[in-house]
């Protein structure tokens, strides 16, 4: 089961006939902003992708304000997403018997309202930082040099750099001097 956090509501939509790269046209405009200045925005705009979003929007307040009893006033769009659907593939018929495929996407979109009027707690500082992206690499090397300070009973203090990020020399005098110094004599 899921947890929620205390200051944060969100509402989902779920296979909106849309290109995602189109929903993500609008959704860009209003991370970020007030509840009240998102449905200002979102009136103004000229694309067909508002009237889902708006859609959205107006749940989410209303998720917010009947399931938490959050005032629409302090609410922000504290996250905002557009994750792509399912792709329903088509044939169309053409001239001289032939047909051509037509492609119709679909979108998810996922919208988080947060009340900046209440305060953190300690559960909601722990679900946002839970999913927190991580790289694999140096997870691994981190979890060796935990297993080795156990077998060992040590740690180690040297700074460790993954191969990509190795520091480099100061480059061109010590290049040089190296190649000096590893010269044979008899050149």
């Amino acid at each position: 089961m899921k947890r929620s956090s205390s200051t944060q509501v969100q509402a989902l939509a779920q296979r909106i006939c849309m290109s995602a790269h189109k929903a993500r046209r609008v959704i860009d405009q209003i991370r970020g902003h007030s509840y009240e200045k998102t449905l200002m925005l979102l009136e103004l705009m000229p694309y067909r992708a508002f009237y889902p979003i708006f859609k959205l929007v107006y749940s989410a307040a209303a998720n917010a304000s009947h399931n938490k009893s959050f005032n629409e006033a302090d609410s922000v769009i504290s996250k905002a997403e557009v994750n792509g659907g399912t792709i329903v593939k088509k044939l169309k018929p053409r001239a001289r018997g032939r047909s051509y495929p037509i492609e119709r996407p679909a979108c998810h979109i996922i919208i988080v309202l947060k009340d900046s009027s209440k305060k953190k707690t300690d559960q909601d500082i722990f679900l946002e930082t839970k999913n927190v992206w991580r790289d694999p690499i140096i997870e691994r090397y981190i979890e060796k040099e935990r297993e080795r300070e156990k077998k060992d009973g040590s740690k180690n203090k040297s700074t460790w750099f993954p191969p990509w990020r190795k520091p480099k020399s100061s480059f061109p005098l010590v290049r040089t001097t190296k190649k000096l110094l590893h010269r044979s004599p008899g050149r």
